[in-house]
């Protein structure tokens, strides 16, 4: 195995700092609001001087920035373990619901800026926060696409559905909590079912059988 150059390593101390820097500044942030958090907040948490966090954050946008794609690096990473494993449709959905709960799980500050402060992102940073939430969106409409395909869905939109199914899931984040009553696991079976019975394509009814027709009083006295 070649050995990490003083480059290397150093690069990778400076990813390290900057994701503890992100997850500490996550939580700050969820408690406040993103316009409410100040810098020297920011910098309280942290434990560093305003120099020492700008020269990891770049600026507080840029923060804001690496907390979304914290979270969507996660998701993402999710979906490409489902789309590996591979399944049905059904199987695919309830994989992909597992993976975005276990985030939310993990990351309920993070899920709480994610969801509540991505108006606050600008220009450059706005327009690849849209591509990637948009990219993930895709793929769980494929999914049902595909389950549409395979009969096993009833025929339905799946952009209305996947913002039912995003709906479902997502919001968990006020209630999931680690350490909580109940884990990601506990809630990810009950909500594939739950959902997975609302889109399901009922299965066709076997026709009645004929019962033989009764003969007329005359002919039973014959």
């Amino acid at each position: 195995m070649p050995r990490a150059t003083g480059g290397s390593r150093t690069a990778a101390t400076r990813d390290a700092r900057l994701q503890r820097i992100v997850d500490t500044s996550a939580a700050v942030i969820a408690r406040r609001g993103y316009h409410a958090t100040g810098i020297s907040a920011l910098c309280a948490a942290n434990d560093l001087g305003k120099g020492a966090l700008y020269h990891y954050i770049g600026s507080k946008e840029g923060l804001l920035a690496s907390i979304h794609d914290r979270v969507m690096d996660e998701v993402m990473l999710g979906a490409d373990r489902v789309a590996e494993a591979g399944g049905s449709p059904s199987e695919q959905l309830a994989g992909l619901g597992a993976e975005l709960l276990d985030v939310i799980h993990r990351y309920p500050d993070h899920v709480w800026v994610f969801l509540h402060e991505f108006p606050a992102l600008t220009g450059e940073r706005a327009d690849r926060f849209r591509a990637r939430r948009r990219e993930y969106e895709r793929r769980v409409e494929a999914v049902l696409q595909a389950g549409v395909d395979a009969g096993e869905f009833r025929a339905l939109d799946p952009r209305l559905t996947a913002m039912a199914w995003f709906g479902m899931h997502n919001y968990t984040y006020l209630w999931l909590k680690p350490g909580g009553a109940l884990s990601a696991r506990d809630v990810a079976k009950p909500f594939a079912d739950i959902f997975m019975h609302g889109i399901a394509k009922p299965a066709k009814k076997k026709p009645a059988e004929k019962k033989p027709a009764k003969k007329p009083a005359a002919a039973r006295r014959t």
